[in-house]
């Protein structure tokens, strides 16, 4: 099968290249899925489990991308709640091959049923993106009708989420960016928008929650903003300090099959929408992920677009 690989971590986004892959092996409890659509994190070529697996073995070559839509083809042993054939979206394994690829092995519970009428393109923007602006903004942040919310990077997968369901919770909605993000923020729901270049982050008064993708500096000057039993949630990094009288936290997104089935749930009557950016071919992986910072929303791989195929034996 044909994937995307990297071999040397210093090599980085230039070390990705298209390769001839064995296909993919159905462990206990796994599906192989013929991926149609592909998302991915531009850091993760940074992240240890990239490199290693669960027990610090070095498995490179790595196939990068975590987030999928495609077809399952074969059930591993004990494998039970899908079926050959099905739609399904949902997340990799972290210390896994991912799904830059045209099979990949998953976990059948990181996976969820696709509705009929979800394009996969539609559906592969959805499962980091969407997870992790729910765990963010009400499993972690506990975020209630009525309150303030800050999303930094409101115009990238994650903010542009987080706005939306912040605000069909009844969240009044500040989101930041840079200055030619305004409109798509603005246009996804938010009440006001911040220009990091060029605002001050302190106009924004005190919020509820302050949801960070950015990090650095930008984390940093965001406690300050945080009232009194507030809460900060990151996931760029552990926060260096607490805000005064509330707290601050990093999480890691965690798959989760029934709030998957509730996000496309949201998408189908148009509660939702996931923000494509653009859409490439497998082949032009590497500029995707150099060029994925300056395009708004989710930049998706389209590995294939056949859903007839006569699966492999």
């Amino acid at each position: 099968m044909r994937a995307i690989t990297v071999r040397d971590r210093a090599e980085g986004i230039g070390g990705l290249t298209m390769t001839d892959m064995p296909y993919p092996h159905a462990a206990e409890n796994d599906v192989i899925v013929r991926v149609h659509a592909a998302g991915f994190t531009p850091g993760e070529l940074d992240w240890p489990a990239t490199w290693t697996d669960r027990a610090g073995r070095d498995r490179t070559p790595s196939i990068p991308g975590h987030e999928l839509s495609g077809t399952v083809v074969e059930l591993g042993y004990g494998t039970t709640g899908l079926t050959v054939g099905q739609r399904v979206f949902g997340l990799t394994d972290w210390a896994r091959n991912g799904s830059l690829a045209e099979y990949t092995a998953v976990e059948a519970r990181n996976l969820a049923p696709l509705p009929a009428d979800i394009d996969h393109i539609v559906a592969a923007a959805l499962p980091i993106s969407g997870l992790t602006a729910w765990q963010g903004l009400f499993d972690h942040a506990r975020l209630t009708a009525g309150q303030t919310v800050l999303v930094h990077g409101a115009a990238g997968g994650v903010g542009s989420i987080a706005v939306q369901l912040a605000r069909e919770v009844g969240a009044r909605v500040i989101a930041t960016g840079r200055a030619d993000d305004r409109d798509v923020a603005i246009g996804l729901g938010a009440q006001s928008f911040l220009d990091l270049a060029a605002d001050d982050l302190r106009d924004a008064g005190g919020v509820d929650v302050v949801f960070d993708v950015i990090g650095g500096e930008i984390l940093d000057r965001s406690t300050e903003l945080v009232r009194p039993g507030g809460t900060l949630v990151t996931i760029a990094a552990p926060p260096k300090v607490q805000p005064t009288d509330g707290r601050a936290l990093f999480f890691v997104v965690e798959p989760d099959r029934a709030r998957l089935a509730d996000l496309v749930q949201r998408v189908r009557t148009r509660r939702l929408n996931p923000l494509v950016g653009a859409v490439r071919p497998l082949c032009d992986t590497a500029p995707a992920f150099a060029r994925e910072r300056r395009v708004p929303g989710k930049t998706i791989i389209q590995v294939t677009d056949l859903e007839g195929i006569e699966w492999p034996r």
